[in-house]
Order: structure tokens, then C-alpha cells, then sequence
């Protein structure tokens, strides 16, 4: 049973709760933030936050400072589309302008796209496995790639399609090589191809919200076959062939664009940027430092960048066709999520703080996927109870509800048994199953009670098995808790920390959303 496509009304949330907290921020920041001359605050793709040293290059050419704000593409369109940016940016800088075309709300607030690099989908290959599967680089269709997976031969990562570009893109190039679509991706195209799709995700392995976390898990996991993301992502992840499959590609422009509510001077300042941007230099810049290739055709890529010619595969025609795509990604083609939601709910946590944590969790069951498992493990000086909820496919409204009914009776008393909680959460989760298995950490506080953080790396070290080790806990720095405390636990899961004071808990927990 399909429910009502999410993702993305969940991305706009986060995006102006992002905002928000931003808005909330000291006056020095506010002062930051605000508009000046000779300075362009730019909201542009995560990914792009290699650029700082080409930035500072284009000030130095045209004495213009670039201030970026990173956030996922498929937020930002969001949030230009509700008038988040209203006031607080002066252009935008995406890795594509697809989705946005096909968003009416956002297109018509910006101008002038000028196309600055590129960077197509692509498949990084453990070079061993190349050999094995007899594959030659320059030679490897899509139609190959998934009868690898089919077979067995072959694991992969990649980022969730609802939150990063990387993964959208990644989503149309699949959809659009096995279903043959010659031109735009329509709904029976996405119909045609469900069956293939299923399959080939089955070998997906590692998800993620970001290129960088997604990188980090692939090499500490060991066991993980290629990545799929971005050429220039996967240029910079040692021990990869790069292929750039021969039936086709998407690929990402970076259109720097004005928004449409700028002034005259600041469409000025925008264009010279652009134009920097574009000049011999900066572009070999560019290509040099980032694996993008260049868009001025004087400028070669640089080594080791095929310069094949590839077929650019067809975008979803329609805005209902790419909503489809996401739905039918998130509730039917990948592995089911399996998350253990480790909540303090010792009495620090008492009044407003355990009122924020339960709507933040209320909130966050619009976001759970078909089939997802989700429970609740709530502690103060121990474990006080593990509820564990399965959202069905056939009735979701049931297992949502019941999360929303085991949140509201939280209450708030004892002491703060982080890493005793952790180890149970671990038991719980016992082996390991097609899933994407992940334990959350929500805390206020220090651990006061129970194991240690000695005991904590001993079970992890001793106790678990491989299978074990690979489930990362992705804490939330919230209230008076303990950073390097939270940041330990992640770096020895392979987690990562999530901070609920610079930003807000019900933001953390959607962000974590790209990682389950």
C-alpha cells in the first residue's frame, strides 16, 4: 500500500527548521548573516564546501566575498519554494537545477543559471573486484552492473535519494538505463523497471545523508564492493576504478544562479563571480582541485578523467514522476530500516526537555518508511522498558500510532545510565538481518550510572560480533551532555554526532533520517 510521498515534506520542514534556528542565533551572527556590499551569501549544495580554496581565489580576482551556506540540493529547492530565502540569500548554487525546473513554486525566483562544472554519476569499483568480474573500465553497461548485483558478485553504497543529490541522481540513472526510457522518465517507465530495481537494490550495503560520512563507512567497512555517487566524489576515495557506465549518465552542472528578489548591483556582483568562475584559470582550478570537469572548452579535465563522450540519460518529465520515484525508493525498493531509538529519560530530562523530545518523536513518525522496525528503548539508571513497533505496509497508520502512544507516556525520573542503555540496545538488535540496521542516542547529560566508557569499548571490542560492529549509534549532543563523550561513541561505532544545541532536536533527528 502506497502512503503519501514524505520525504520531501520532510526535507521543507527541516530546511526552515534550519532556518529558524539560524534566525534564532546571537546578534554578531545576525550581523554575519545580513546583507552587505561586495559580499554574496550563497546557498549552495553540501557537496560544494570543497570549493573554499577556488572561493577565495575570486575574491582575490574580484574583491567579492562569496559566504555559502551548505544544505542538501533537494532542501534548499524546498525552502526557496516556501520563501525560506526570502531576505537571507543572493543566489543559489545547486549541483542541478532539474528538480527545481520541475518545482514551479522555485523556479520562477531564480535567474540567469550559468553552468559552472560538471560531474556525472558514476560507479567506483574496488580494482580486485574489477579484475574479478572481468569488467574492462571503459567497457561496463548498467544492464552489467545489475546483473552483477543480481548474481551476487556485486555490494554497493550510496546516499539516500530523499535527502542528497548524489542519490537522486543515482535513483534517474538506474531508473533510466534498465528501463530503456529514450526520453523523458514517465510513471510507466518507473512501472517497467520496478522489478529490475528491486533487484539491484538488493546489493545496496551502506546508505547515507552525505558523500563524506558515505566514503568513511566504505572504507571502514572493508566489505562493501564500489560506491556509487559522483565522478569527482569518487576520484578522491583511494583504491577505486572510476566507470562511467557506457549506456548513459546523469550528470550534475552547478548552475550558479541570482535569485530573482536581488537588487540590480547584486545581480552585478553575482555575474562577476560567475564570470571568474569561468575563466581558463579558476576552471583549471577547479578540475585540478575537485575531479569536476570543466564547462569552458578550452580547458581540459584533468588526468585521469575519461573524456569519453556518454549519452545523458533522461530526467523525470514531471514533478509527480520524480515524487514517484523517491516513494516507490524509500517504502518498496531498498532494505528496510531497523533503528533502536535510545532515549534519556532520567529527571534532567524533566518539564521542557522531555516536552521537546516527545514532539520531536510524534514528529517523526510522518517520516517512517514501509516496513521499517522502530523501537523505543527510554532509560534513566537502567533500561525502563523496549517497545518495538513494525510499520506495515498494509496498515502504517497502526504501528504509527502505537509509536505515538509509547512517546506520550514517557516520563522523566532516575539517573543516566548512557552506555549500560547502549549495550542492551546492542542485545536487542542480536543478529543481523537485510536491513539498515543503526542505534540512535539521545542524552541530556553525563553518564552517572552503570558501565563506563571502558566497559562500553570492552563490549564493543569483545562482545560483539563483525556483524555487530557494523551497526553505527548516531548520538545527539542535546541539553548538558558531553561532547567528547558522544563523539567517542560514534567515532568507535562509525557513527556519527548529530548537535541538537546549535541547531534543534527535532532537526537532528530528521537529519539522521539519510543515515537509516
Amino acid at each position: 500500500m502506497r502512503r503519501p510521498l514524505r520525504p520531501l515534506l520532510a526535507l521543507t520542514a527541516l530546511a526552515l527548521l534550519l532556518t529558524a534556528c539560524s534566525a534564532a542565533a546571537d546578534g554578531d551572527e545576525k550581523d554575519r548573516d545580513a546583507a552587505r556590499p561586495g559580499t554574496l551569501r550563497i546557498l549552495a549544495s553540501s557537496e560544494l564546501s570543497d570549493m573554499a580554496p577556488v572561493l577565495e581565489q575570486v575574491r582575490k580576482d574580484t574583491g567579492v566575498e562569496v559566504r555559502p551556506t551548505y544544505m542538501g540540493t533537494l532542501d534548499a529547492v524546498n525552502l526557496l519554494a516556501k520563501g525560506g530565502t526570502d531576505g537571507k540569500y543572493d543566489a543559489l548554487w545547486l549541483s542541478s537545477d532539474d528538480y527545481l525546473r520541475l518545482r514551479p513554486d522555485a523556479a520562477g525566483k531564480v535567474v540567469s543559471e550559468t553552468p559552472i562544472m560538471s560531474s556525472p554519476v558514476a560507479l567506483g569499483v574496488k580494482t580486485a573486484k574489477l579484475g574479478a568480474l572481468g569488467w574492462t573500465a571503459g567497457q561496463v553497461t548498467w544492464t552489467q552492473i545489475e546483473q552483477a548485483v543480481r548474481d551476487g558478485k556485486l555490494t554497493y553504497g550510496m546516499t539516500d535519494p530523499a535527502r542528497s543529490n548524489s542519490g537522486f541522481a543515482t535513483l534517474i540513472s538506474v531508473a533510466s538505463a534498465l528501463s530503456g526510457a529514450q526520453s523523458a522518465l514517465t510513471d510507466a517507465d518507473v512501472t517497467k523497471a520496478t522489478p529490475r530495481l528491486k533487484e539491484f537494490f538488493e546489493g545496496q550495503q551502506l546508505t547515507s545523508g552525505s558523500s563524506g560520512w558515505l566514503a568513511a563507512a566504505y572504507t571502514r567497512r572493508g566489505d562493501v564492493d564500489a560506491l556509487l555517487n559522483y565522478e569527482s566524489v569518487l576520484k578522491g576515495v583511494p583504491g577505486l576504478t572510476v566507470i562511467r557506465p557506457t549506456d548513459g549518465v546523469v550528470t550534475a552542472d552547478y548552475p550558479l544562479s541570482s535569485l530573482a528578489a536581488t537588487d540590480a548591483t547584486t545581480r552585478k556582483d553575482v555575474k562577476r563571480v560567475t564570470d571568474a568562475l569561468r575563466t581558463e584559470a579558476v576552471q583549471r582550478l577547479i578540475t585540478t582541485r575537485t575531479h569536476r570537469r570543466p564547462v569552458v572548452a578550452s580547458v581540459p579535465p584533468a588526468a585521469g578523467l575519461d573524456t569519453t563522450r556518454r549519452r545523458e540519460l533522461p530526467f523525470p518529465g514531471s514533478r509527480s514522476v520524480a515524487d514517484g520515484l523517491l516513494d516507490a525508493y524509500e517504502n518498496e525498493l531498498r532494505r528496510p530500516s531497523r533503528t533502536v531509538y535510545v532515549l534519556d529519560t532520567s529527571g534532567s530530562m524533566e518539564g521542557d526537555r522531555l516536552s521537546r523530545l516527545k514532539d520531536a518523536l510524534a514528529d517523526l513518525t510522518g517520516d517512517f518508511r514501509d516496513r521499517e522496525e522502530v523501537t523505543l528503548m527510554p532509560f534513566g539508571s537502567d533500561v525502563k522498558s523496549v517497545a518495538t513497533h513494525v510499520v506495515s505496509p498494509a496498515d502504517p497508520q497502526t504501528g504509527l500510532a502505537a509509536i505515538r502512544e509509547d512517546t506520550e507516556e514517557l516520563t522523566a525520573d532516575g539517573e543516566t545510565a548512557i552506555y549500560t542503555s547502549l549495550e542492551k540496545a546492542y542485545d536487542h538488535l542480536g543478529t543481523d538481518r537485510n536491513t539498515f540496521t543503526s542505534i540512535v542516542l539521545m542524552t541530556d547529560g553525563e553518564n552517572t550510572k552503570g558501565d563506563d566508557a571502558d566497559d562500553f569499548d570492552a563490549f564493543y571490542r569483545d562482545g560483539l560480533t563483525p556483524a555487530g560492529q557494523r551497526i553505527p549509534v548516531f548520538p545527539i549532543l542535546f541539553g548538558d551532555s558531553d561532547r567528547s563523550e558522544l563523539e567517542h561513541i560514534a567515532e568507535l561505532t562509525g557513527g556519527r554526532l548529530f548537535d541538537a544545541r546549535q541547531g534543534s532536536l527535532d532537526g537532528a533527528f530528521e537529519e539522521i533520517r539519510g543515515y537509516q
